[in-house]
């Protein structure tokens, strides 16, 4: 696999190329070719690394925000739509290896899979050259998506909403732990569950585990709501 325009565009070169391969690599794929690992690990250490990357450069630029606008802030960078669009800029659709299922049924210009896969290349960028190379990509290929001003219109994002009014009512966050997944490779949902500091449980389902994240806060929201 040929990824040197790849590198180029994230401004990182891998010392360990097998490295940004997995990171390309889909589990559909991976299922099919014996030997190959898939991307699933990759995203998950990714996301974890863009969330404090995007945190600490959002503290940086917006030094008067309070914590909610901080919040919703990168909530709007590293939305799903968000990372679908910096993948298409990037071009990965030319570089995914795809299971032949999830080829027919159109994976290659889906969003979903788009936004994991940068995940999972920012998560390959920190194990090859630690926290400031991935810090670095993470910079640039953000550098024209941020807000000019920390003030954003108020969008139906119910993770931050839920975690600003448990942070104000329990002094703490809510945790969300991926519960269970179902159906097949190209048309998998994913059942994520929010457990408030107080205990209870609301389960969301969703196409992506972001997507079941947001429906088991907004669940969750529906339920303080009412008390």
């Amino acid at each position: 696999m040929d990824t040197d325009e790849l590198q180029q565009a994230i401004h990182h070169r891998f010392d360990q190329v097998k490295l940004l391969e997995t990171a390309l690599t889909h589990s559909s794929y991976a299922n099919e070719q014996e030997g190959n690992a898939d991307n699933e690990r990759l995203e998950f250490l990714g996301d974890a690394v863009l969330e404090l990357c995007i945190s600490e450069e959002g503290f940086k630029r917006f030094s008067c925000a309070p914590e909610g606008q901080l919040t919703r802030i990168r909530s709007q960078l590293v939305k799903e739509d968000s990372l679908a669009s910096i993948a298409k800029q990037l071009e990965l659709h030319r570089y995914v290896r795809l299971g032949k299922g999830e080829e027919l049924q159109g994976g290659r210009v889906r969003d979903a899979l788009l936004a994991d896969t940068v995940e999972a290349i920012l998560g390959a960028v920190f194990l090859d050259g630690g926290f400031e190379a991935a810090k670095q990509t993470i910079l640039e290929i953000f550098k024209d998506v941020w807000p000019k001003q920390a003030m954003l219109p108020e969008t139906k994002d119910y993770k931050s909403s839920l975690q600003e009014v448990s942070q104000e009512r329990f002094k703490d966050r809510p945790i969300y732990v991926l519960a269970d997944t179902s159906g097949p490779e190209h048309d998998k949902l994913f059942d994520v569950d929010a457990t408030l500091p107080t205990g209870e449980i609301f389960r969301g389902q969703g196409t992506s585990v972001k997507r079941a994240e947001q429906e088991a806060a907004k669940t969750a929201l529906d339920f303080l709501s009412e008390e």
